[in-house]
């Protein structure tokens, strides 16, 4: 009987012509009972039961998987430059390594009533209800091994806006006389594919665009900064215009930019490989298509 009702808790309710989308405890329950597994049973004996396996059937987790039949050479390339290396030849120090992506739709909330500081025993109170006052698009580019941090607001993304960000970073020292300057960046449409690679070289020879795999975005260091954006200047967003977040958003930088350290990236190409070789020889079908 337990086994039963463990075996019921893993099935889907759609599949059992039920109109939920997960169990909870007492579903559980409720359809032992009804289904006639058991005559009587209680929701703390089913959370017992369930709990001695770590089976929690009301929780769920999203998942996404690169399904770039490449995605390993191009990962391979981002972690190089993580380490100074391109096409297996360390960096001069000439060369640099930036990380750029595009954080959208930074709205201006003006909260109806004040937002009241913490004090003993009381947190931070952000009213509930706020007026949108505009939104911007954040882009921004980030120097991996330099922590050094440019930004631009605009009032959306798009390829014009993009390269203006580019031209913010290499009309100024050290880029406009580097060697080479490494651009990594996703498949957005803002900079996406040959076009885009063509566009860039054309304006800025030693400019070299390093595109990710399509759903990866966790490779990319940019990424790691707008959510520390995310946590340390837009949360709780309270602005009482478009202008402030902006002056809010320029200012960080500075702030950042004085204490920061280029972040201590540990995934490497060989981790990478080894995570590859676990998919492929795990059971779980999800994983090795991820593989």
């Amino acid at each position: 009987m337990v086994v039963q009702v463990k075996a019921l808790a893993c099935e889907r309710p759609a599949t059992l012509g039920l109109p939920l989308s997960r169990f909870s405890v007492a579903d559980v329950a409720q359809q032992a009972r009804q289904s006639g597994l058991v005559a009587t049973i209680s929701d703390s004996t089913v959370w017992r039961w369930l709990h001695a396996d770590a089976m929690r059937p009301w929780q769920h987790r999203c998942w996404i998987f690169p399904r770039d039949p490449e995605f390993a050479v191009k990962a391979g390339r981002v972690l190089d430059l993580y380490q100074r290396r391109w096409q297996g030849k360390l960096l001069r120090d000439d060369e640099f390594v930036l990380s750029t992506d595009e954080k959208t739709s930074i709205q201006a909330r003006t909260r109806i009533h004040p937002t009241l500081p913490p004090k003993p025993g009381v947190a931070m109170r952000a009213e509930h209800e706020y007026i949108r006052c505009g939104a911007w698009a954040y882009l921004a580019a980030l120097d991996v091994h330099r922590a050094k941090v440019f930004g631009r607001c605009e009032r959306k993304t798009g390829i014009a806006p993009f390269e203006r960000l580019v031209d913010d970073v290499m009309h100024q020292p050290p880029y406009n006389h580097a060697r080479r300057v490494f651009w990594i960046m996703d498949n957005g449409s803002s900079h996406r594919g040959a076009r885009c690679v063509a566009r860039l070289q054309a304006k800025y020879p030693r400019l070299v665009p390093v595109h990710g795999s399509i759903h990866a975005s966790w490779l990319n260091q940019i990424e790691i900064y707008f959510s520390i954006i995310q946590r340390k200047v837009l949360t709780p967003n309270d602005f009482p215009t478009l202008a402030a977040v902006k002056q809010r958003l320029f200012a960080f930088q500075t702030h950042y930019e004085a204490m920061a350290q280029p972040f201590e990236w540990k995934f490497t190409r060989c981790d990478l490989t080894k995570l590859l070789n676990k998919f492929r020889a795990s059971s779980d079908p999800l994983l090795r298509i991820a593989a």
